[in-house]
C-alpha cells in the first residue's frame, strides 16, 4: 500500500489531476503502475509484469527500489513490511 509520497505531482497523478510537468502517456501509464505498487502485498509482486524492471538503487538513492514506466521514466518508493512511502515519478536521464 502506498502510505506516503515524494512529489505533489506525484500525488495528484494518482488522485486523476493531469499535471504539466510530464506527458500525457506518462502520466496514464504511471498511474496504472501506481496502482500495482498500491496493490502489492510483497516486493516481489512488482517483478510482474518483466517490463517494471524492479530494480534496488544505489548511490544517491540508496534505500529506494524504482520499476519503468518506460527507458526514460521511472517510479521510485521505498519498501518496508508491504508498505511504499515516498513514491514518486521522476525523469531517469
Amino acid at each position: 500500500m502506498i502510505i506516503s509520497f515524494g512529489s505533489k505531482e506525484t500525488e495528484k497523478i494518482w488522485d486523476g489531476i493531469r499535471v504539466k510537468k510530464m506527458p500525457i502517456e506518462i502520466q496514464n501509464v504511471g498511474r496504472r503502475k501506481l496502482r500495482m505498487l498500491n496493490n502489492s502485498q510483497d516486493i516481489a509482486d512488482l517483478r510482474i509484469p518483466p517490463s517494471n524492471r524492479l530494480e534496488k538503487l544505489t548511490g544517491n538513492l540508496n534505500g529506494f527500489y524504482s520499476i519503468r514506466i518506460n527507458k526514460q521514466w521511472r517510479i521510485i518508493f521505498q519498501w518496508d513490511k508491504g508498505n511504499a512511502s515516498e513514491v514518486e515519478i521522476i525523469d531517469y536521464h
